[in-house]
């Protein structure tokens, strides 16, 4: 027997002899990401996935076939916080060396299975992902109560208040990191927490109302993203990234807009659907579908509305990008940047894409993660959309009949300080126009509203809710409902961001857990020799006053050894 020819029997042999564990894939961990449109399931595996799947009734599962696979974590997972999944376990398998998992559900649902390959930074390896929908209808998404309000601003325009929706976009979310930094920190926490402080400042504008296209850490489809802001009636949609480079040097901001190569491959896809022409067309859009009319008419149609939407867009990134300036953070680009990037593509709604700046870049991380970076983005942001908007205000709206004086009918529960803030005026100027001798007002009255004069402020948001990651050790007697209840969190929020399958804990385990400021446990600091209530105050970044008021004190004399409570902010 030749050398070769002994070297394959070997391997054949020992092929045969080895147990399938040696060389078959792994299970190594099972995720849940339920966000308020879908459930996620993601199964981590040690290699590429070879699976297949099918549905069953009575009771409904979803069951779910993993070749050469064996099992390397804890099952079963119940979910609670899902309305469509209710638990993951095993089940007997078909055939040896396959690894089957059933999903039990509590409805009905279309579930699509797809791979994902390791990401780059080394956070996620292979993947096998399982989308659940939680409702069959794919065009409109959920927007129940827990999920994004849907705004109606039909009666309002007949009156000429309605306000302008601004769709704030967190990129990434969930299973999706993002760019991650030098110090492992993933650009989705970095986005969620800037729009949130976007969207705090753009409520904070009479006339305006902010939309957030993901509330939590979750993922949101790309096309749900447009839909959401669509679905609410958006008049622009900023999406909110942070760049990432190979090599740390390069930092600052950038704006991008849908560049025209792209708007003519999204027309021509579009004239060829009928059902989504008609949503992005409006009534002109129906009329066409119905009548099946010449595609030359629908593709000028769309055409207009994209050119619209690409001018638009490019002024609003001009805008953001002098605020930012202004606002002395740093830019890369000067000028917006011309991209294919799916979340501009809709013809209707003007949309631009903020890369914040670079995670990638280590003193950019940093700032990034830093509350008062954050809020300076945020603000620059909010300054440059309200200024679009003074400029080219949405017919019925009220920005665009802020030099005009409006009428307003009194609702049960409004009082003259809370019309005065929602139409940006003061109640000494409303109680002049209308004579009004007091305050009090009469369910029905209608009230004469001053028009504003000026330009429109954008307010100094002083205390906006902010949240902190915290790491807490588990300590004796303690478990996740207890931790939980004492963060004011959910059991949920713990188990996803620290990757937990089991409500499980072990004495000493380090958990991570974002909680927001106000709720976080009140700090003690116990007074050392030299120490004074400034100093103290300047330590936690409270005021004295804080301090004071916190701690029942008369004077700011203070005792060696003293106990003083440090107040959330």
């Amino acid at each position: 027997m030749t050398l070769n020819r002994f070297s394959k029997f070997a391997y054949a042999f020992w092929l045969l002899v080895l147990p399938i564990s040696a060389w078959a894939n792994a299970l190594q961990g099972i995720r849940v990401w339920p966000s308020p449109d879908e459930t996620r399931v993601v199964i981590d595996l040690a290699s590429e996935a070879e699976y297949s799947y099918f549905s069953l009734t009575s009771p409904r599962r979803l069951v779910v076939d993993l070749k050469q696979t064996s099992l390397s974590t804890q099952l079963p997972i119940n979910v609670s916080d899902s309305p469509v999944l209710k638990k993951i376990r095993r089940s007997s398998p078909p055939e040896k060396g396959t690894y089957r998992l059933v999903l039990e559900l509590k409805s009905r649902v279309d579930p699509q299975l797809f791979k994902l390959a390791p990401t780059p930074g080394g956070q996620y390896g292979h993947r096998l992902v399982i989308d659940m929908p939680h409702t069959r209808s794919s065009s409109v998404p959920n927007t129940s109560k827990s999920s994004v309000p849907r705004v109606s601003r039909d009666a309002s325009q007949l009156l000429g208040t309605a306000d302008i929706i601004v769709a704030i976009d967190a990129g990434h979310g969930g299973e999706d990191p993002g760019s991650i930094g030098p110090s492992r920190k993933y650009e989705k926490h970095a986005t969620l927490a800037i729009s949130k402080k976007i969207a705090d400042q753009i409520n904070a504008v009479p006339g305006m109302k902010a939309v957030l296209t993901r509330h939590g850490d979750y993922f949101v489809n790309l096309n749900k993203r447009s839909e959401i802001a669509r679905t609410n009636k958006a008049h622009l949609l900023v999406s909110v990234h942070a760049d990432a480079f190979s090599s740390p040097q390069p930092r600052g901001g950038s704006v991008f807009v849908l560049n025209t190569r792209r708007a003519n491959s999204e027309i021509a896809r579009w004239v060829e659907n009928h059902e989504e022409q008609s949503q992005l067309l409006g009534g002109a859009g129906e009329v066409l579908a119905k009548n099946n009319s010449d595609k030359n008419i629908s593709q000028t149609l769309l055409d207009l509305q994209f050119s619209h939407s690409q001018k638009e867009g490019y002024k609003v990134a001009t805008q953001i990008l002098q605020q930012m300036g202004r606002e002395g953070i740093k830019l890369h680009k000067k000028n917006p940047v011309n991209a294919s990037l799916a979340v501009l593509k809709s013809p209707d709604i003007p949309s631009v894409l903020v890369e914040t700046g670079f995670i990638s870049n280590p003193t950019e991380e940093r700032l990034l993660f830093q509350r008062s970076h954050q809020n300076k983005l945020a603000r620059a942001l909010a300054k440059a959309i309200v200024q679009y908007f003074e400029a080219s205000p949405p017919e019925g709206t009220l920005f665009a009949n802020r030099d005009k004086s409006i009428k307003h009918k009194v609702q049960r529960g409004e009082s003259l300080s809370v019309i005065a803030k929602k139409y940006g005026s003061t109640t000494r100027a409303i109680m002049q126009t209308n004579k009004l001798k007091s305050s009090s007002l009469a369910i029905g009255q209608v009230l004469t509203i001053p028009a504003a004069k000026g330009s429109v402020p954008v307010p100094r948001l002083t205390n906006p809710i902010e949240t902190k990651t915290i790491t807490h050790k588990v300590a004796k007697g303690e478990y996740l409902g207890k931790i939980a209840s004492r963060y004011k969190v959910s059991v949920t929020d713990i188990k996803r961001e620290n990757n937990l399958n089991s409500d499980t804990l072990r004495l000493g385990q380090k958990l991570r857990i974002t909680v927001s400021m106000k709720d976080q446990p009140l700090k003690k600091h116990k007074v050392k020799r030299g120490e004074f209530l400034g100093k103290i105050a300047r330590q936690y970044g409270v005021g004295v006053s804080t301090l004071r008021q916190a701690n029942n004190l008369r004077s700011d004399q203070l005792a060696v050894g003293q106990v003083l409570i440090i107040p959330n902010k």
